[in-house]
């Protein structure tokens, strides 16, 4: 069966600039992908080839086994059956909710468009401001009735690009577990476009990871943070120290400590997290202290190296106290560069 989205090697430049470099991505009916990277890595234009806003200048787009961009294809994004909902919603102002909503049901008589669009708003959990509009609605409100006009025609692939970065705090995390309810029960292949890593491991059942133009890795949110396969990916996902390292009898070793070497490299990419404290391990030195509530950060030195480490607050060292660490295994990655 093929998938319901499947990027392939796609690319696209504006005059000099690459925005993409040979990007791929595969997208699952009924599962969650949300894209990460920086601001200008791609993200957003990525969306717009997959959304059949822009053509690709290589590589190619099938939607359920179908080329709907490629060398000679364009299929207008009105025929794609892939919802979208931009980062400031794009609502019309002179429409209400429920107009909103039935706007991409051109084609349907008018008592079905109407029955359509009310069951889409219900299904955002928007349906008691069916006859608001746009000015009279909150933020929170908005993103909901950009949401059900982008279900209403029921599309089999759905892309959100940034959906809950105009709003803060308990309203975004309220927004955002109500609309990950309703993106579930779609049954959709959802893309979600963010630049913020935790909200992307919270949403995601899988995440991709981006950077100048090209996926660096996929997978669920525990392999892409406990498994990267590079620096990059790993500081997509948070801090993360890069330990120069040799292989001694199957172990890389490091100033912090040892790990399993795998299949070899030079380098231990290591999460703060993944040095402990250890009566057997390697002395090193406290050179920095920062108090961040639950968790204390360290600067730790040892063998001329530094590295940042993340210990609970109730047993975190002071400054200038000489302990003795290790690396947990479960937390690191040997990679070579």
């Amino acid at each position: 069966m093929s998938p319901a989205l499947d990027v392939r090697d796609v690319r696209r430049a504006y005059g000099r600039v690459q925005a993409l470099n040979g990007a791929s991505l595969t997208l699952e009916a009924g599962r969650i992908t949300c894209l990460l990277g920086p601001s200008g890595c791609g993200k957003s234009t990525l969306l717009r080839l997959i959304a059949g806003l822009e053509p690709v200048d290589g590589g190619e787009i099938r939607k359920a086994g179908v080329v709907v961009s490629g060398p000679g294809v364009h299929l207008p994004a009105e025929k794609r059956g892939i919802g979208l909902v931009f980062q400031d919603y794009a609502l019309f102002p002179h429409l209400s909710g429920l107009g909103n909503a039935g706007f991409g049901l051109h084609g349907l008589p008018p008592a079905e468009r109407k029955r359509q669009a009310a069951d889409a708003l219900a299904r955002a959990h928007i349906d008691q401001r069916a006859e608001a509009y746009p000015g009279q609605l909150s933020g929170g409100e908005r993103q909901r009735v950009a949401l059900a006009r982008a279900l209403a025609p029921a599309p089999s692939v759905l892309l959100l690009d940034e959906p809950f970065s105009g709003l803060d705090g308990v309203l975004r995390a309220q927004v955002r577990d109500a609309a990950l309810e309703t993106l579930r029960e779609s049954g959709a292949a959802v893309l979600i476009v963010t630049h913020d890593a935790e909200e992307a491991m919270r949403m995601g059942d899988q995440l991709a990871l981006m950077q100048a133009g090209a996926i660096l890795q996929t997978g669920t949110p525990e392999d892409c943070y406990l498994r990267p396969t590079s620096l990059d990916a790993a500081r997509l996902l948070g801090p993360a120290n890069a330990l120069p390292a040799r292989i001694e009898n199957g172990m890389a070793v490091t100033a912090f400590g040892a790990v399993p070497a795998g299949t070899g490299g030079d380098t231990v990419i290591a999460r703060p997290e993944a040095i402990v404290l250890a009566d057997d391990g390697v002395e090193a030195e406290v050179t920095a202290r920062r108090f961040v509530g639950s968790q204390t950060e360290l600067t730790l030195l040892a063998d001329n190296q530094r590295a940042a480490a993340r210990l609970p607050s109730l047993t975190a060292p002071q400054v200038g106290t000489r302990i003795r660490v290790r690396l947990d295994p479960a937390l690191c990655t040997v990679v070579t560069g």
